[in-house]
C-alpha cells in the first residue's frame, strides 16, 4: 500500500476528471446512487462513456475515486497552542466527519474499489499528513510528542474500526480518550536530568 499522496492529473485529464467527480456528486444527489451509470455520469459530464471506462474501469471505481477526493482534508488543523488541545480538536472533527453518514458512505467506497489498495494508502496518507502538521507544531513549540505511527495506530485506527464495525458510541469523550491514551501512557520516556 502506498503511503504517498497520488499526483493530481493537469491540462485536459483534471479537466476530465472534475467535471466527471462533478457530474457523480450531482446525479448522486438527483437521482440516488442506485440510478448511477456509466452512461447516465458520461452524459452529464460531457465525456464519452469509454472515457470513463478507460480511466476508472466501472462505476464502483469511479465512485470509489470521487470518494477518495471528497475525504481529502480541505484545511491544515487548527492550531489550538498545545498538542493535546490541537490533536483532541482534530480527533473529534475527524471522528464526526468520517462516522457520518456520508463519511461512512464515502469510506465504504473508497475501498470497493481499490483492487490494488492505492486508494486506502491515500486516505491512510490524508490523515498522516494532519497528524504530521500538528506533531511539527508541537515539535516548533518544544513540546514531548509521541511518534506519527502512535498516534495513527493508537487514534486513528480504532476510530476507523469502530466506524466501520462497530458505530455505536462514537462521540467526542471517545475521540479525546483516544487522544489521552496516546499522549499519557503510549510517549517515549523522557531523559533522566539526574
Amino acid at each position: 500500500m502506498s503511503s504517498q499522496p497520488r499526483p493530481r492529473p493537469g491540462g485536459r485529464s483534471a479537466r476530465v476528471q472534475q467535471s466527471v467527480h462533478q457530474a457523480v456528486r450531482q446525479l448522486e444527489a438527483e437521482v440516488g446512487r442506485g440510478a448511477l451509470t456509466v452512461p447516465l455520469v458520461a452524459k452529464r459530464a460531457g465525456v464519452t462513456p469509454s472515457t470513463i471506462y478507460r480511466r476508472w474501469g466501472d462505476m464502483q471505481e469511479l465512485l470509489s475515486d470521487v470518494a477518495v477526493e471528497r475525504l481529502r482534508p480541505e484545511t491544515t488543523p487548527a492550531d489550538l497552542g498545545s498538542l493535546r488541545a490541537d490533536l483532541e480538536a482534530w480527533a473529534v472533527q475527524f471522528l464526526e466527519e468520517m462516522s457520518s453518514t456520508a463519511g461512512r458512505d464515502y469510506i465504504r467506497d473508497a475501498l470497493a474499489g481499490d483492487p490494488d489498495g492505492s486508494n486506502a494508502g491515500q486516505c491512510s496518507a490524508y490523515a498522516v499528513e494532519q497528524v504530521e502538521a500538528i506533531l511539527t507544531r508541537a515539535r516548533e513549540r518544544e513540546e514531548p510528542l509521541p511518534a506519527v505511527d502512535v498516534v495513527v495506530d493508537h487514534v486513528v485506527a480504532p476510530m476507523m474500526y469502530r466506524i466501520l464495525f462497530r458505530p455505536g458510541l462514537l462521540d467526542a469523550d471517545y475521540a479525546r480518550t483516544l487522544v489521552d491514551t496516546a499522549l499519557t501512557r503510549l510517549m517515549p520516556p523522557r531523559p533522566s536530568t539526574v
